[in-house]
């Protein structure tokens, strides 16, 4: 009975928050501006780690939990959290008057294109689950092991730097050897090896640790969808730390987060090390532009065609779509963060791209003079939000944040359509379009 009760409680409010956020609309409307079209590029949600436990425990005196999906999969509480975000999309987007607050009426006017990977599908879904329950909401994705070019354009065949200029790009910034990195992050990288040697208890029979200290720094060869692989303590710091963050974010009991050595504060400072190792390998410009310029282009394409209200080629969706959703990897957005030189501290955090974070792209028009101009946003929930799959509402959003981009922003962080538009065709390279 006493969850009956907490349940219509909270639906009451849910209804009173989206009853100010329909007279907050009707004031945000009889503006100047109105929002006439969205692409949000978001990271998948919450999943395992893409290797098994047996691939870490060499790093950590006790074993890593195991998961109950695949490696990585989407798990249930990933897919939960993911569909909490579309419902929480639907209210701002209604409340910015791009929507209705209900119904399927609006479904028609959504494009959503999904990686192939299990874990992006399954992210386009959830997202469409909660931005229009009920409603007929097709999720676009290649073949699961067919590479998308939107994401995967190295893998799947586009042009590409030679390696060895790939490589350059990276010596360039870290003194010319990948020791010099390892020098750079020594205090951290000790801090983060002792708690492996130190927490949890063996299993029986372990093989000897690995200190992460011990493992060579090297920058090598492209493999899969890397132009130049970075490998060494701070690679595999950063791997292992993201693995922590997903016991955590995947509300894990406290013993289990990093064998009950690990709490937020703790947390955050090992994201630090997560977010170095994709500085080098996934910002570096030469690197952004040759794995970003085809998604970008792409949507640019696609503001240019919900502007002009006409087909434009190589636009995503149709000229009648007002959102267009676009569910890949962290990897994506650093990519485009690197074109763009874009950065943000989101949840304590400086650049970091947690699961269901997205890089917003708003297309705004002026009533009076028909002008258009662009706004961007960087949206995630917070590690507590994820953890504990908190309801999200106009009065507990998740973090929003407005992002300057240097190639055009004015003092309120928009773009004319014409300076942003000049911007990317600076930025984007047509050498790495098919």
């Amino acid at each position: 009975m006493l969850r009956i009760v907490s349940l219509v409680i909270l639906a009451l409010l849910i209804s009173t928050q989206d009853l100010i956020a329909q007279t907050s609309t009707s004031t945000a409307n009889s503006e100047d501006v109105e929002l006439k079209f969205v692409v949000y590029l978001s990271r998948h949600g919450v999943r395992s780690p893409t290797s098994n436990p047996e691939q870490y425990n060499q790093y950590s005196k006790a074993p890593w939990p195991k998961w109950d999906v695949p490696p990585g999969y989407l798990t249930g509480h990933g897919y939960q959290l993911m569909k909490l975000f579309g419902e929480y999309d639907r209210r701002l987007l209604s409340r910015q008057g791009l929507f209705s607050f209900s119904g399927c009426e609006d479904a028609t006017k959504v494009t959503l294109h999904a990686d192939s990977d299990q874990r992006t599908r399954e992210t386009g879904k959830a997202l469409a689950d909660g931005l229009f329950p009920g409603c007929e909401v097709p999720v676009q994705a290649f073949t699961e092991g067919t590479p998308d070019p939107l994401f995967h354009p190295i893998e799947a065949g586009f042009p590409h730097p030679d390696p060895d200029l790939a490589k350059a790009a990276i010596e360039g910034r870290i003194g010319g050897s990948p020791d010099k990195l390892t020098a750079a992050y020594q205090t951290q990288l000790a801090s983060f090896d002792q708690l492996l040697a130190n927490c949890g208890a063996p299993a029986s029979g372990g093989q000897a640790r690995t200190s992460l200290l011990k493992i060579p720094a090297v920058l090598g060869a492209a493999k899969g969808d890397h132009l130049a692989e970075l490998r060494g303590p701070l690679n595999t710091a950063s791997t292992l730390a993201e693995n922590l963050l997903l016991e955590y974010t995947e509300g894990m009991k406290a013993t289990n987060v990093g064998w009950g050595c690990v709490d937020t504060a703790r947390l955050q400072s090992l994201i630090d090390l997560h977010s170095a190792a994709v500085d080098f390998t996934q910002r570096t410009p030469l690197i952004a532009r040759a794995q970003g310029s085809y998604l970008l282009e792409k949507i640019r394409a696609s503001m240019e065609q919900a502007r002009a209200g006409k087909v434009i080629p190589g636009a995503l969706g149709k000229p009648s779509d007002k959102a267009l959703f676009l569910i890949g990897h962290d990897t994506n957005l650093s990519n485009l963060a690197g074109m763009l030189n874009l950065t943000w501290i989101v949840d304590g955090r400086r650049d970091d791209t947690p699961p269901g974070g997205a890089l917003v792209f708003e297309l705004w028009r002026n009533r009076e003079n028909g002008n258009n101009s662009v706004k961007v946003f960087y949206t995630a929930q917070t590690l507590e939000q994820m953890r504990n799959a908190s309801i999200l509402t106009l009065e507990n959003p998740p973090e929003r944040l407005p992002v300057f981009l240097p190639g055009c922003s004015r003092q309120d962080m928009s773009c004319s359509w014409e300076s942003f538009a000049k911007m990317l065709e600076a930025t984007i390279d047509p050498k790495y379009l098919k």
